[in-house]
């Protein structure tokens, strides 16, 4: 099980710190938005560089750690078209620089699906779609550029919402270099919670091909139907299932755990571990 972490998990640090704090509970990989994980290191828009990747990529390969994504979670449907376009050169230059620190992907989400509503009051989602595709195929020209991954990760209350929204963007912005971040807790919503096999196999028989990396938290539903994320195995998300699909479509892909503290994360490692492991 190749099972990594958000590294921010563990709070703010200088960059050799928290590669060593990583490397004490034991995870071999991270996800890593520098802006929310490292201290030392002003990422903001033109500072980074080939050197500056290259330096923080060593700081965690020493410690047996590989930087398996790079986090940029910007918003790309902004209604500000003057925010959009930094927030879109930020991520072109994670991308640019992707590989100097070890990885070939870059992650975001997608806004939220009600950023039209106010304007688009009657066609708000599609509006937000149509505004997501043109940022996308940008940063697909980008990513084509480099030979690297832009990662969308769909969200039940954002733009990208259902099977369906990332199938079709898929379509619609034809570039190979397009992939999916599969958290199937961010994805699900409470009407699939009666049939989580159904939902599950869903993703894997349609979009498999197209995933490129893994979260792994857990979710439940209060009595309200609000949606909250426990700590994994105090959920309802069918582990079980989504693990024997993992290994049967996508071995050996990246896993980052999410959705817990930095008290928590060595249990819930070890959790998972045991779960992964158990018909081995």
């Amino acid at each position: 099980m190749k099972l990594g972490v958000l590294a921010h998990t563990f709070g703010k640090q200088p960059t050799s710190s928290l590669a060593a704090r990583i490397a004490g509970s034991g995870f071999t990989s991270i996800q890593l938005a520098l802006a929310k994980a490292l201290s030392d290191i002003d990422s903001s828009n033109g500072k980074l560089s080939p050197g500056l990747a290259n330096w923080v990529g060593e700081q965690f390969h020493k410690e047996g750690i590989r930087i398996a994504v790079l986090g940029c979670y910007i918003n790309p449907v902004h209604p500000d078209a003057a925010v959009r376009k930094s927030e879109l050169a930020r991520f072109k230059e994670h991308l640019r620089y992707a590989r100097d620190f070890g990885c070939s992907i870059v992650a975001t989400e997608t806004g939220s699906v009600t950023t039209y509503k106010e304007t688009h009051p009657t066609s708000y989602e599609e509006q937000g779609f149509q505004v997501l595709r043109e940022s996308v195929l940008e940063l697909a020209e980008e990513a084509d550029k480099w030979g690297v991954h832009v990662a969308i990760e769909p969200v039940s209350v954002h733009t990208l919402h259902t099977r369906e929204h990332m199938q079709r963007l898929f379509e619609e912005v034809p570039s190979s270099s397009v992939g999916l971040l599969f958290d199937p807790c961010n994805l699900i919503k409470v009407e699939h919670v009666v049939d989580q096999t159904e939902f599950l196999r869903d993703v894997f028989d349609q979009l498999y091909e197209r995933m490129i990396a893994i979260h792994a938290k857990d979710v439940a539903f209060d009595v309200s139907g609000k949606k909250y994320n426990p700590v994994p195995g105090e959920g309802i998300l069918d582990y079980p299932l989504f693990f024997e699909l993992l290994k049967v479509y996508k071995p050996h892909i990246d896993i980052s755990l999410e959705g817990v503290t930095a008290e928590q994360a060595d249990d819930a490692a070890a959790y998972l571990r045991r779960l992964w492991h158990a018909d081995n």
